[in-house]
């Protein structure tokens, strides 16, 4: 006996369900649960002001040059962060959140906060699961 497979549900123009393989918010959560993303946005965020690009990059420990210019180019293209050419000699470029990047750092800084104040919980809570392991 075989059964036939539920029909794909459609999703309403404009509904987003964020579970669904095909749903935009996927990609987007995707998009901002990355690492080099939410660096960027906290020490975008948390300086305040615009920043250079080399501000930026001392801040953020271990990123390379790739990585932070396709991070910061996909956060301007996703409307977090706004990007400012200034002409002079050499030319400055500037980076600071638009106002949708700063509803996403309000987010990630209080993730970031909630990690620091509960590293030394997870710790206790994978050491008690490792002697758990080891004890079977």
């Amino acid at each position: 006996m075989t059964t036939k497979a539920k029909p794909a549900r459609k999703i309403e123009p404009g509904t987003y369900e964020a579970y669904m393989h095909d749903c935009p918010a996927v990609a987007l959560l995707s998009t901002i649960s990355n690492r080099w993303v939410s660096l960027t946005m906290c020490t975008l965020g948390a300086n305040g002001d615009a920043m250079r690009y080399s501000h930026i990059s001392r801040e953020i420990p271990g990123v390379s040059q790739k990585m932070l210019t396709q991070t910061l180019r996909m956060l301007e293209r996703d409307g977090m962060v706004e990007r400012t050419v200034t002409p002079s000699v050499p030319v400055r470029v500037d980076y600071e959140l638009t106002p949708l990047g700063q509803g996403l750092y309000d987010l990630l800084s209080q993730v970031r906060d909630w990690a620091a104040d509960k590293t030394d919980d997870v710790d206790a809570a994978r050491a008690r699961y490792d002697t758990r392991q080891a004890d079977q």
